[in-house]
């Protein structure tokens, strides 16, 4: 029969419950292509602007309680969306950049105030073309032999586009298809010799081919847009074996005079090879024309007189010299022959005489690129160098002079006529920027005779430049400082890099990088550095920046400065008050203290002043202008002297302080005090007085300590009760045939033991104490008596009675305790927190201590 009404119960608890139960709102789901909804499926393009409202989340409530929505994203990411919580329109706040992020992770909301439902979405970054073809492994410089055949690949340049679709697809071409020996595969990128033409490495060492890569197209912010990037392919010719050794300062010419002596060098063919690149070891020899008056020194080219010249039959002999290459791979590679003219004379009476194309001259010009191969010989220079004498009459030296160590001058020693040649000895000194001319002159002086006739010619070389320095710049480091409160695109510092080189090659273009680059940028060609035009700077976030500059020729010469950039401090900072409207407690004699905050980062933006601009009344308070420490007017020492000054006043004072920094221009910020004040005779009084006038500032701290005594003190006494109850009735369950009646200990223990209670109450703490009661009140124990109390220095004669509550003191002993408390003999103000509390919590210890003593009585 009770189960039917426990059924009952159940079941309208349940009724109950749903009846009260608030469904949680949820989004609609309209399907993909929607823009309103949960965000399923959604997608968006890379280049929609920032600003844009892109979708408006949708839901419901069932109970039709208005929803609010919101967006969050995870902390590692950027914020990328922002939601209106009333409409849910959700508005693009980043830039977006599929190649960098092709999703988006989002938790979105929805709320209806107490239930809130939240689901992960994923929305799409769909392309634009927004990315221009980059080359990969640059620079390009590849090797090939001058003997490769027409229409054969040379070189493979690859170009990506982090782009999809038409965006990302890439063809080459080459800049100036016409002006060059090359062709390109416009999709596969592969560079191939064009048909038709062949590579000298004796006319061009060296080919530059400019590589155009262009996307296909496709649309940017609505308009078809176009991308491309170029590079420059450096093809380097590779000499091979394909030239016949070359005879240097032909044609030749020597004498023998009739003081020649036997064995004497008429004069030196020189001869060497045509393939510049790997040249090969030659050999000279005479085929024919000496007659057995003339030999020829294999290895150096150097003809001598076999036979005295008195016995030399011929006046003038042709000979015929062969220079023959010798391959270290095998058999002779190739060979040349050059005719050798050599006369009999016998006279002293010409000088040496340098010859050009025209005749006589004594004054030679060539241009020529700087930095020229070591080895390399001056073609331009057409100088032939003839003395008519015959024998050692016509024999003279040549030699340059000028600076020393760049060139050197072939033959050194010359019978009668010679071409000149002029090599190169020290390419490094061949520099155009150190000096664009070089001024030589070249001296053919006799050697074997007294007259020592000579002759001179002027040899200018005009430099031309090529690209072999880096750009440097005019300092290893830049200092800038600027004002954080400086506005998008402001100059900050011009960095300075020179290129002593000419023409493209002098060009400089800079960039920078590094971690500290983010918010600027830098002017390519005249390397001002500015403000990026959304950057915002703040001193009080970042004060310094440090980053790399790089300045760079065409080719890719480079170096590199570092650049250190200062913000300087703004005063854009209010003082700050922790709140706008306090309430303090002073006490007099002691100052109080109030503070402001100014969050620029230097001096003397954050030093902060304080005033009082207001204050009823006016003249009680004074404050420190730099501590904020307020203090009472000097004459005014008690509350007493406080009263009259202001007689009507209700205890409150109140005062607005006001806190300026030291900025120019100066920023203000003002706080209202309201201070009540009292004196420390009053928090001397004893704890609770001091503990209740330290929380009149915060009375929820007073209000939440009294409400925990009363719940400790509560659940002590339930403790109690329970135990007391759960004694007797176990000491109730004794057998009627052996009861055994016991009398109970004589009161006058529990007398005296109030009474050192009473004795001790003077001693204790405005506050309730718990002291052990150590007399035993079960009737069924086997052991009589009680413990004695405590000593107590003179306790007063044990009273035969009860003692009475009096007006001034009270004790309620309780079952194993008793509680004490003094009552306070000075209040300031009429109403004492806990007052009421107090009073009852006593009351009702007192009523169950007396109910616990008759029912006591029941055992006796």
């Amino acid at each position: 029969m009770r189960s039917v009404p426990r059924a009952a119960v159940v079941l309208g608890l349940l009724r109950l419950c749903l009846g009260q139960a608030n469904f949680a709102p949820y989004f609609f789901d309209n399907g993909v292509g929607s823009t309103h909804g949960n965000m399923a499926l959604f997608s968006l393009p890379e280049d929609t602007p920032v600003g844009s409202h892109v979708y408006t989340l949708n839901g419901t409530d069932p109970e039709g309680d208005p929803v609010s929505y919101h967006i969050s994203f995870d902390p590692s990411t950027r914020n990328i969306f922002s939601v209106d919580p009333n409409c849910g329109n959700i508005t693009l706040v980043e830039e977006l950049d599929r190649e960098r992020e092709d999703e988006i992770e989002a938790i979105i909301g929805i709320s209806d105030g107490l239930n809130q439902v939240a689901e992960k979405v994923v929305i799409l970054v769909t392309d634009a073309n927004d990315e221009a073809p980059r080359f990969i492994q640059e620079p390009y410089v590849v090797l090939v032999p001058e003997d490769t055949p027409a229409g054969n690949s040379i070189f493979k340049v690859h170009a990506v586009d982090r782009d999809t679709g038409s965006g990302g697809s890439v063809t080459y071409f080459l800049q100036k298809p016409h002006s060059t020996k090359f062709a390109m595969d416009r999709h596969s990128g592969v560079l191939r010799l064009r048909a038709g033409t062949t590579l000298d490495y004796e006319k061009v060492r060296a080919h530059f081919v400019t590589v155009v890569a262009k996307d296909g197209g496709g649309r940017l912010r609505g308009a078809d847009v176009m991308f491309s990037a170029s590079t420059t392919i450096t093809v380097s010719v590779e000499d091979v074996q394909d030239m016949a050794p070359v005879f240097v300062g032909t044609p030749y010419y020597g004498y023998v005079y009739e003081d020649t002596l036997l064995g004497s060098e008429v004069l030196t063919v020189v001869a060497m090879d045509g393939d510049r690149g790997k040249p090969n070891h030659i050999l000279y020899g005479l085929v024919n024309g000496s007659d057995g008056d003339f030999e020829i020194n294999e290895t150096s080219g150097a003809i001598l007189v076999t036979q005295n010249p008195a016995q030399l039959r011929k006046e003038v002999y042709e000979l015929h010299v062969q220079v023959t290459e010798v391959s270290s791979d095998g058999p002779p590679a190739a060979h040349a022959m050059v005719p050798v003219t050599i006369r009999v004379v016998d006279l002293n009476n010409h000088p040496p005489t340098f010859y050009g194309e025209n005749g006589p001259q004594d004054r030679f010009k060539l241009s020529m690129y700087e930095h020229p191969p070591q080895g390399e010989i001056l073609r331009g220079l057409k100088i032939t160098v003839n003395d008519s004498d015959q024998g050692a009459n016509a024999k003279f030296n040549l030699r340059l002079v000028g600076p020393g160590g760049i060139f050197r001058v072939v033959p050194k020693t010359v019978l009668n006529e010679a071409q000149v040649t002029i090599i190169v000895e020290n390419s490094a000194a061949i520099d155009f920027e150190t000096s664009k001319v070089l001024t030589f002159k070249l001296l053919a002086i006799e050697v074997n005779t007294p007259e020592k006739f000579s002759s001179t010619a002027d040899v200018v070389i005009q430099l031309l430049d090529t690209n072999d320095n880096a750009p440097k710049f005019t300092s290893h480091f830049y200092v800038a400082r600027i004002p954080e409160n400086a506005p998008g695109s402001s100059n900050v510092v011009a960095v300075t890099a020179v290129d002593p080189d000419t023409g493209p090659w002098g060009e400089v273009k800079y960039s920078i990088y590094g971690t500290g680059a983010n918010l600027f940028l830098i002017h390519p060609s005249t390397g001002i550095i500015y403000t990026q035009p959304w950057a915002s700077l703040d001193a009080e976030a970042t004060a310094r920046y440090n980053f790399y500059v790089k300045a760079e020729d065409l080719e890719g010469r480079y170096s590199l400065a570092e650049v250190f950039i200062t913000l300087l401090d703004v005063n854009d900072h209010y003082p700050q008050f922790a709140e706008n409207i306090q309430e303090k407690t002073m006490v007099l004699g002691t100052p109080l203290k109030i503070e402001a905050t100014d969050q620029d980062a230097e001096e003397p933006n954050n030093l902060v002043d304080y005033s009082i601009t207001h204050a009823e009344p006016a003249n009680v308070f004074d404050i420190d202008v730099h501590t904020g420490e307020i203090r009472l007017k000097k004459f005014i020492r008690s509350l007493d002297a406080l009263h009259n000054v202001t007689p009507g006043g209700d205890g409150l004072w109140s005062v607005e302080v006001q806190a300026k920094d030291r900025g120019s221009p100066s920023f203000s910020t003002t706080a209202l005090l309201r201070i009540d004040i009292t004196d420390a005779e009053m928090l001397s009084r004893g704890p609770m007085a001091a503990f209740l006038m330290q929380t009149r500032d915060n009375p929820m701290k007073a209000v939440g300590v009294l409400a925990g005594i009363m719940a400790i003190v509560v659940a002590i006494t339930v403790l109690i009760s329970t135990a007391t109850f759960w004694r007797n009735k176990k000491s109730n369950k004794v057998l009627p045939v052996r009861r055994v009646l016991r009398q109970r200990p004589s009161p006058a223990s529990r007398t005296v033991h109030l009474e050192w209670l009473k004795f001790r109450r003077a001693k204790a703490a405005a506050k309730f104490a718990l002291k052990e009661d150590a007399s035993n009140e079960n009737c069924n124990n086997n052991r009589l008596g009680s413990s004695l109390p405590p000593r107590a220095p003179a306790p007063p004669p044990p009273p035969r009675v009860l003692p009475t509550m009096g007006a001034a003191h009270w004790t309620v002993p309780t079952v194993s305790g008793s509680l004490a408390s003094r009552q306070p003999q000075w209040s300031p103000k009429p109403k004492a927190l806990g007052s009421p509390i107090k009073s009852a919590l006593v009351s009702e210890l007192k009523q169950k201590f007396e109910k616990k003593t008759v029912d006591n009585k029941a055992y006796f």
